[in-house]
């Protein structure tokens, strides 16, 4: 039990605020719907639900994939966010299902709510909340990358540039509650709309809308994190780290390389072709060059490295390293 305290502390700080913040963002909305009975707020209340839930299962996640290789589990616990995350979007869907569901039986059968200020409050209140937390998880994005923001508002705007080099459970907190503010001010909206043109249909439309939004995010988590739990290529890492260890004057060619994520961390594999009249003693210190190198890029945790003699056949060059590296900008 202590060790699973000890690596709770670990986990990723913006799924943990992001929970806290939609859990109680979500009994207000859950009391403004029962003292209402506005269909855009019952919306906004199952997608605050469903924020909460997968974002403590994400924190937990999170945490539980930094402990240590053992001898069973020798790769490490690196995947488990991958299928946390997994396992959270199912609760989304479902959620984004009821709520398409709830919106196309008020469009059919219009009702008015009632309590239009306490809506209009609790979701103002909510907008504001779901910003400050969208704007913590772009400035940790920024951060993951290790990218300086320009402007106050570089997490709300650089930090889409690099969303896919993310941290999976940053990126899904970001998504999240992207679609939440977008959804907060949709339902903001339809509340108006509703109350001052008697067209009560806006309510169940906006919650469909937010329904769909949940489910694009459904597809979009679970595809991301489907590839990192089959054990995805970091493509960008991989070209990056092909170029400093070619700069390396030992090595002559480099046989094979592999870059492969393991949830939040890298595993890196080098067969490097040296010249095959090196002492063992010089070849370990190339090794030991070469680790050091690796390890100390961003992310990378586990570095394997073996060598082989120099074919004379050039595989990798520079140029076909900054090829690729563009490619994959």
């Amino acid at each position: 039990m202590g060790e699973f305290f000890r690596l709770l502390k670990g986990g990723n700080k913006p799924s943990l605020i992001a929970a806290i913040v939609n859990t109680i963002i979500a009994a207000l909305k859950g009391g403004a719907f029962f003292l209402t009975g506005n269909v855009a707020m019952f919306a906004e209340m199952m997608h605050s639900i469903g924020d909460a839930a997968n974002q403590f299962f994400v924190f937990i996640g999170s945490a539980l994939s930094k402990k240590a290789p053992t001898p069973k589990f020798p790769n490490g616990f690196g995947r488990l966010v991958n299928l946390v995350c997994l396992g959270a979007v199912i609760l989304v869907g479902i959620l984004s299902y009821e709520t398409i569901k709830e919106g196309w039986h008020h469009i059919q059968h219009p009702a008015e709510s009632t309590g239009v200020a306490i809506s209009l409050i609790v979701l103002g209140i909510g907008i504001i909340l779901e910003t400050v937390v969208l704007y913590k998880a772009g400035k940790e994005i920024l951060h993951d990358v290790g990218v300086k923001g320009t402007s106050f508002l570089s997490p709300l705007t650089t930090s889409f540039a690099h969303l896919k080099r993310a941290k999976p459970a940053t990126k899904l907190v970001f998504m999240e509650d992207l679609v939440a503010t977008s959804g907060g001010v949709l339902a903001f909206v339809a509340v108006l709309i509703s109350h001052f043109t008697g067209f009560l249909q806006a309510e169940g439309i906006a919650s469909i809308m937010i329904g769909l939004m949940m489910f694009y995010v459904v597809g979009k988590v679970f595809l991301d994190n489907a590839r990192g739990a089959l054990g995805e290529t970091d493509e960008q890492m991989l070209v990056h780290i092909a170029l400093i260890v070619s700069e390396n004057e030992q090595v002559k060619d480099i046989q094979e390389l592999e870059v492969i994520k393991e949830g939040e961390f890298l595993h890196v594999k080098l067969v490097a072709e040296i010249d095959p009249s090196l002492t063992f003693a010089q070849l370990d210190d190339i090794r030991d060059v070469l680790k050091d190198l690796i390890l100390s890029q961003q992310g990378v945790t586990d570095v394997i490295i073996s060598f082989d003699e120099d074919d004379g056949v050039q595989e990798w060059t520079h140029k076909d390293a900054r090829t690729v590296l563009k490619t994959h900008d």
